[in-house]
């Protein structure tokens, strides 16, 4: 067999390159045009979807305005968008359909990222990382030390319906008896009154419950978890998720995030504010 000279072999390339060409350029032109980020930017809004009273990420003030890590975020996002923010409050156990049907354009409600729910949604590079916790009523106070002393029917564990807390409690305290709620807010108020020995949530929202209530309830702040949070959207959308890593990595660089994180998770200012 005759072998093609090396010279008509990289000419024969360079011409299937350019004919390819076009049709790459095209494909590229024609998800940008169905890009979320570029619907954002003609709209001149950006809609983010949450559901407020995961503290510190959001909650309402006494005004009943939205507050949090994550809200300061996603204004921080809008700026550098040169768009308006909307924030949608969706519930929980809603919120991923809300996103596919394009209620809302990025889900930022501090969500876990797990394979279950990556198979519906895209996630961004994590955010943040953390852990579950539990915490106590406070005649339980010293004499449980560890979650796991919690794993026996003579108990009975709060969670919050469709959340990693309420994975991790039937997964981990399954002896005990389990009763999930809709909200953070119903969950905790069982532990407070004695109805329910235990709550297993996210160390950030369970150490502000205890400042907040300080006596009322305890804390087992060893986290018996890691999970990393991190921003959803819908599939297909290459970029946006590479704006959006791109955003977060300059924040954390130029000292935004940092600032942020500090003011929410390590402060305790903003407590007086937040709503009953």
């Amino acid at each position: 067999m005759r072998k093609i000279p090396v010279t008509m072999f990289r000419a024969l390339i360079a011409v299937l390159l350019l004919a390819a060409a076009p049709s790459v350029w095209a494909s590229d032109q024609a998800l940008w045009e169905h890009s979320t980020l570029n619907e954002v930017l003609k709209r001149g809004e950006l809609r983010v979807g949450l559901e407020a009273g995961y503290m510190p990420f959001e909650m309402r003030d006494k005004n009943g305005r939205i507050i949090g890590f994550d809200v300061d975020l996603a204004r921080l996002m809008a700026r550098y968008l040169g768009v308006k923010l909307t924030l949608v409050n969706t519930q929980w156990d809603g919120i991923i359909p809300a996103l596919l049907t394009g209620k809302f354009d990025l889900l930022m409600g501090g969500m876990s990222m797990t394979p279950e729910r990556n198979l519906q949604v895209n996630f961004v590079d994590p955010y943040v990382t953390i852990g579950q916790t539990v915490l106590i009523r406070k005649d339980l106070i010293g004499k449980i030390t560890s979650y796991d002393q919690l794993n026996d029917p003579k108990y009975t564990i709060a969670t919050k319906l469709g959340t990693t807390g309420d994975i991790a409690a039937r997964k981990y305290l399954a002896n005990a008896k389990i009763k999930a709620f809709e909200t953070e807010a119903e969950a905790t108020l069982e532990v407070r009154s004695g109805r329910a020995d235990a709550f297993v949530y996210d160390l950030p929202y369970n150490a502000v419950y205890v400042a907040r209530y300080p006596g009322q309830v305890g804390i087992l702040r060893q986290t018996f978890t890691e999970e990393p949070l991190a921003w959803a959207v819908r599939k297909g959308d290459p970029d946006f998720i590479n704006w959006l890593d791109n955003f977060l990595r300059y924040i954390k660089a130029d000292g935004s995030y940092d600032a942020l994180y500090h003011k929410w998770f390590e402060g305790t200012a903003w407590l007086h504010n937040v709503s009953e």
